[in-house]
């Protein structure tokens, strides 16, 4: 009796220490603080185009079958959503470990003790049937179910179970993300394909130019009324035009390789209408507020996401503090005899014990762990401020982008209608020889320069819009 109090003693005072030896540290919240303002501009108006899905946002079928099949065969896509598997399956792993884990065995062994030791001197005068000693050496048969469960007493196994589920949306998010900016790239670089038509049929329209222009100059030369120098300076226009031709294809193949690496495919050439691509208008732009970034941008919500799961690890690192409650059972049966082994109740196995352990003197680890869990917390929530910041700039940046190449690209198309006027000008005062060969090459030169820049514009108009779809969140829907 006085054993048994002593053990009850010894057994409670166990449990005091592990407890109050587990000084926890407290557990640090934080608050995203930043807010973003109430509109983008004076204006409030809550149409957001990014709710309209990309079928209907793009207008050019051709662009829309391309990316129709970059969203099925993009590596990069099927990188993520394998991503995807990967946390769902973390999920699995965690509700799993919530549960008792069971296992069956089967094993067979042999044991041989020295007959000069306690056990084999006791064994040597064991009977086991009147006149029949234990055998020599002994076997041992056995066949049993095994349990293990460790009772989730302070929900760290339901809290991880939570986060790796925090984890496995952040990835839908990501692949959203991954989603909008594939649409995007994609439609950037069918613009960036028809401006590069348009230009090398601006130069050869330029190049037929500057040979008329030669001839002129050939003829005038003839007639003493133009020099060498003249004639050479216009060939030499011609041929820089030419050599500006080859760079143009060049670019073209480029353009189309970069599409097909982001429709998965090998170098073929693209569909696409080559008209004339200035009267290509922009879609109208509706912002809507910024607010409604929150839910319609994929990166905020996974940061979102990060950010809730980086605040159930710090839960579950603080679990590791409190002592933890295993209980491990046993069921079957175990013979030294084949023979035996179907006798029952002798030959019946079973247990049943419970542990309760908790860290008391070293938790060095335990306490670093927490810590890096708090600093990863911090991190998390940083970087949620981080993208809701860059969101807004990024949507502020093109709206402004976008009326500033509008009023920009009206200025240039008049530069250009008036340099096209200056070129029938100086061809007629070269032929009358009003003005030098110079001023007629400069001239053919500034026209070349601002077409090629007002196609460039209209690029920039068309790839804006699509830029600030993309910010607004649209695109993954």
């Amino acid at each position: 009796m006085y054993k048994l109090n002593l053990y009850r003693c010894m057994f409670a005072l166990s449990i005091g220490l592990a407890v109050a030896g587990c000084k926890v540290p407290s557990v640090v919240t934080p608050t995203a603080k930043l807010t973003v303002p109430g509109a983008y501009d004076k204006a409030r108006d809550t149409t957001n185009m990014s709710a309209m899905p990309w079928r209907s946002f793009f207008k050019d079928q051709n662009l829309v079958d391309l990316i129709d099949t970059a969203l099925k065969n993009n590596q990069e896509l099927m990188i993520t959503l394998q991503e995807i598997e990967i946390a769902k399956n973390d999920i699995r792993v965690k509700k799993g470990n919530l549960l008792p884990s069971v296992g069956v065995g089967a094993g067979v062994g042999v044991e041989k003790v020295g007959r000069y030791t306690s056990q084999g001197a006791g064994d040597a005068s064991t009977e086991i049937v009147p006149g029949k000693a234990m055998p020599d050496p002994l076997m041992d048969y056995t066949l049993a179910i095994h349990a293990n469960w460790e009772v989730d007493i302070w929900k760290k196994l339901r809290n991880s179970k939570k986060a790796a589920i925090s984890r496995y949306l952040s990835t839908v998010e990501g692949k959203n993300f991954v989603i909008t900016n594939l649409i995007a790239e994609v439609a950037d670089s069918y613009y960036e394909l028809l401006a590069q038509d348009n230009q090398l049929q601006i130069v050869k329209q330029n190049i037929e130019l500057q040979k008329n222009a030669l001839e002129i100059v050939k003829v005038q030369k003839e007639a003493a009324r133009a020099t060498e120098l003249a004639v050479q300076k216009f060939q030499a226009e011609v041929l820089t035009s030419k050599s500006m031709e080859f760079e143009i294809l060049q670019k073209i193949k480029e353009t189309e390789n970069r599409i097909n690496f982001l429709l998965g495919r090998y170098p073929q050439e693209i569909k696409r209408d080559k008209g004339n691509f200035l009267n290509l208008l922009p879609s109208a732009v509706h912002s809507g507020i910024p607010s409604q970034l929150l839910a319609n941008r994929p990166d905020i919500k996974q940061a979102e996401l990060e950010l809730t799961a980086a605040k159930l690890d710090v839960k579950v690192a603080r679990a590791e503090f409190y002592p933890s409650l295993d209980i491990s059972a046993a069921v079957g049966l175990q013979a030294f005899k084949p023979s035996y082994f179907l006798k029952f109740p002798e030959s019946v196995l079973y247990s049943l014990a419970g542990d309760i352990a908790g860290p008391l003197i070293n938790r060095n680890a335990i306490k670093a762990e927490f810590l890096s869990a708090n600093a990863r917390q911090l991190q998390a929530m940083y970087n949620y401020e981080r993208t809701i910041l860059n969101a807004y700039l990024e949507v502020s940046n093109q709206l402004s982008k976008i009326s500033n190449l509008e009023k920009g690209y009206g200025l240039k198309s008049q530069q250009v209608e008036a340099l096209d006027r200056s070129i029938v000008v100086s061809n007629d005062l070269f032929k009358s020889a009003r003005v030098n060969y110079f001023e007629v090459l400069m001239t053919q030169r500034d026209a070349l320069e601002s077409k090629l820049e007002l196609i460039e514009t209209k690029k920039e108009q068309l790839n804006a819009v699509v830029h600030f779809y993309r910010d607004l969140g649209g695109g993954w829907q």
